[in-house]
């Protein structure tokens, strides 16, 4: 097989071919995982959805050892070779861009320098005119600097820039900071880059196998410093768009959609209709992607000039060399006052990270969409903020993604859940093996096998005994009665959050079963033995004296004596104080290494699953 695979290539294409598989296969051992494959498709943008993936995954493994081998990525060539000449130029221009760090097992690790020197500029220009950054800044973005990965190093940098990615995630009071130009000892370093990666999970980010070490110690693991700070990027500039910030994106729907059509939508993807609204009404054809629909810049070109024909020209157009045209680009995009950390040759390689968010920065800084008019205003109007964008949406959204699971990232979670799929790979996720996965509909294509897959689920919630009572498989699927499927989802979080609590704390409760009344004991009895005020007590998890913060600042007293900072503690006595309480609680928490999801507001108003998941989670990284 292998002989037949060498006699269409040339002796140079082997080594070529070689030099790519061994660019890959980044452990060195010889084999490429599905997870490495996987990112690789991904960032050629060869592959939209995730079944495509697993089938070509699947095509080559001819051995089913669920690795591919060199003879098998060889296949991946061919068919590239024989009907995809574009995309296996992606793939040499991609491999050609990655710089190899070695480790000290002796194997490799690969990032793209362009995407380094990006981050690093978009970076440089966010942070500048903060002055605790003064020792940090700037930072060199030159080819081939892992600059980036050793300023990260004590934590302020990337604390700063997730608050920069949402607002206030990180209460600053919690952070450890030079005094007098003095480094920060690795203790210090450590609770920072600790309560960094918490509090990146507690907004969206990805992180698993990711511990405060390899941050400290970016110039080594500058794969995984790339990964965190490109999800904080995009997060930083796709956050704001939706419907809710950008009403007038109603206009975006197309024959016969609902406005549920869009809002289920990612942020990536509601991107790339708004792209091509303005290239339709240009009379221009549309792209599908931020690769190689828009190397040769004639899309860019379009849309800079329907959305400000008065400064951005076509000149571009009339040039036959693709990097000067993507120069010009990048010239009408600055007079549009749009920072472009982008680089010709981006454009030209078709990089879909770097264009993506360059397509992003021109949004934020012009959209092009005209104030709604009544009707559109009353279209728009449909959308209910209160429940569509609930805390509690929010918080089950966020725990979903932190788990880590294959293929899956909660956009909305009302919309997301209507298929079924997404409940059951939680489901198993939290009950391994729970999922018989032959009776499930992988591929729900209709209502019915939707509703089939949520019956599914409801029956195997019922299974661990949750209360589902009135809820049915067709309520999670038509969304229209959202409490139904928050109160599933929450049994799912309470059951997992439980279930890790008794694992992690086998000592203290010899496998028995643990709920909110064994909780409740734990940290009643903590503060009284070790709280700073031994007399504050909770009486419940809706207890109103819980609204000023102070009794959870005493349990993290009672974990660790030194990591509340009283000087910063406010008496609680107005609503401002007690929120400011409660949100130096939250990242105190995540400063111990506990994983939080609420937010103060559900503090200061003292939500009861809110509190819960907040005590499980303290719980969870005490020592005592």
């Amino acid at each position: 097989m292998a002989a037949a695979k060498d006699a269409k290539f040339t002796e140079k294409e082997m080594e070529q071919f070689k030099k790519e598989f061994g660019s890959f296969d980044q452990n060195g051992d010889g084999h490429i995982d599905a997870g490495e494959v996987q990112q690789v498709l991904k960032n050629l943008g060869m592959f939209k959805s995730v079944e495509q993936v697993k089938a070509l995954i699947k095509e080559v493994d001819k051995n089913n050892n669920g690795t591919v081998e060199f003879v098998e990525f060889l296949d991946i060539v061919l068919n590239v070779k024989e009907g995809r000449e574009s995309a296996f130029t992606q793939v040499y221009t991609k491999q050609r861009d990655l710089i190899q760090i070695k480790t000290a097992s002796g194997g490799t690790h690969s990032f793209a320098e362009e995407e380094m020197s990006a981050f690093a500029e978009h970076i440089n220009n966010c942070l500048q005119p903060d002055p605790e950054c003064k020792y940090l800044l700037p930072i060199d973005p030159a080819a081939g600097s892992i600059d980036l990965c050793k300023k990260v190093k004590d934590g302020i940098m990337l604390s700063k820039f997730i608050n920069l990615a949402v607002k206030d995630t990180i209460d600053e009071r919690a952070l450890n900071k030079r005094k007098n130009n003095k480094e920060l000892n690795v203790h210090q370093m450590n609770e920072n880059q600790t309560l960094c990666i918490n509090a990146a999970k507690g907004i969206g980010v990805k992180i698993t196998n990711v511990g405060a070490t390899e941050l400290m110690q970016g110039e080594k693991f500058p794969h995984i410093v790339l990964g965190v700070v490109w999800q904080l990027v995009k997060i930083h500039l796709l956050n704001s768009i939706n419907l809710k910030n950008h009403p007038e994106l109603v206009r975006l729907l197309e024959a016969g959609e609902e406005l549920a059509d869009l809002l289920k939508l990612p942020p990536d993807q509601l991107l790339l209709r708004w792209f091509n609204y303005h290239l339709k009404r240009a009379n221009h054809k549309k792209i599908s992607n931020f690769t190689s629909d828009i190397k040769d810049s004639d899309a860019y070109t379009t849309l800079l000039h329907q959305i400000a024909p008065n400064t951005c020209d076509t000149a571009a157009l009339q040039l036959s060399d693709n990097t000067k045209r993507a120069e010009k680009v990048l010239q009408n995009a600055t007079k549009l006052n749009v920072k472009c950390f982008i680089k010709p040759r981006d454009i030209v390689a078709g990089n879909g990270k770097l264009n993506l968010i360059f397509t992003a920065a021109i949004f934020n800084q012009c959209p092009g969409l005209d104030p709604l008019t009544s009707d559109e205003t009353k279209k728009a109007g449909l959308m209910d903020d209160d429940v569509g964008d609930s805390r509690e949406e929010r918080m089950f959204r966020m725990w979903i993604n932190s788990l880590g699971i294959d293929d899956l990232f909660v956009n909305s979670l009302y919309q997301d859940c209507r298929d079924g799929l997404v409940l059951l790979k939680v489901l198993d996720k939290v009950e391994p093996g729970i999922v018989s996965w032959s009776k499930v509909e992988m591929n729900p294509n209709n209502k019915f096998k939707k509703i089939a897959n949520c019956n599914y689920a409801v029956v195997l919630g019922k299974q661990l005994k949750f209360s589902l009572v009135g809820i049915q498989g067709g309520d999670i699927e038509d969304a229209k009665n959202p409490k139904l499927l928050l109160a599933f989802v929450w049994q799912l979080m309470r059951y997992h959050t439980f279930k890790f609590l008794a694992e992690v704390q086998k000592k203290k409760f010899g496998g028995k079963a643990v709920g909110e009344a064994e909780v409740m004991a734990w940290a009643n009895g903590l503060v009284k033995s070790g709280g700073k005020n031994k007399d504050i007590e909770m009486k419940s998890l809706n207890d109103s004296n819980l609204a000023s913060g102070l009794f959870f600042l005493d349990l993290l007293h009672a974990i660790n004596p030194k990591i509340v900072d009283w000087e910063v503690v406010t008496k609680g006595d107005s609503k401002e104080n007690a929120l400011l309480n409660c949100k130096y609680v939250i990242s105190v928490a995540r400063k111990l290494g506990a994983t939080i999801f609420c937010l103060p507001e559900d503090i200061n108003e003292c939500k009861p699953k809110m509190i819960t998941t907040l005590l499980a989670s303290c719980m969870a990284v005490s020592p005592v």
